[in-house]
């Protein structure tokens, strides 16, 4: 059994050491906002938060993320972040298919939780390992922007 802190919650997981968060995530603990993509880091649809860092989770071991607090889609808009990046993302139509988007949605709250006026490149810097099918990259960044604005008022 392995602990892990998953949004808030304390729970144990029976599975290997280096099984996949993902699939602890997804499997285990039936989270299944987090998506699996292409099983090797590189679309960022498995994204979550590690103690607030954005990380992909099919390539992330259970027991590297044990001791440490998991955030996951289903939890992102209990913080400040959380709530004002979705209420953008909705405002700014970002979704098509929808598949990428919690990855997306929680990379740019990683980004905006360090970065409260990204610039454009900082943006590029940030959701550089998301990929949208769809290529709503322009309504992502906007919606960053947005998001960012609305943040900045509330401070």
């Amino acid at each position: 059994m392995i602990k892990l802190n998953v949004n808030g919650k304390t729970v144990a997981v029976d599975a290997e050491p280096d099984m996949p968060l993902l699939w602890a995530l997804r499997e285990n603990l039936q989270l299944t906002g987090t998506k699996f993509g292409c099983g090797m880091a590189l679309c960022g649809a498995c994204t979550v938060h590690l103690d607030g860092v954005a990380v992909r989770s099919c390539v992330t071991p259970i027991a590297a993320a044990a001791g440490k607090k998991i955030t996951t889609i289903e939890a992102v808009e209990a913080t400040r972040t959380g709530k004002v990046v979705q209420a953008a993302w909705v405002a700014r139509d970002v979704p098509q298919c929808g598949y990428c988007q919690s990855g997306q949605v929680m990379s740019a709250c990683a980004l905006l939780a360090k970065n409260k006026k990204p610039s454009d490149a900082d943006i590029d810097a940030a959701m550089s390992g998301n990929l949208c099918r769809c290529g709503t990259y322009n309504h992502i960044r906007a919606a960053i922007k947005d998001a960012a604005v609305t943040l900045e008022r509330m401070a």
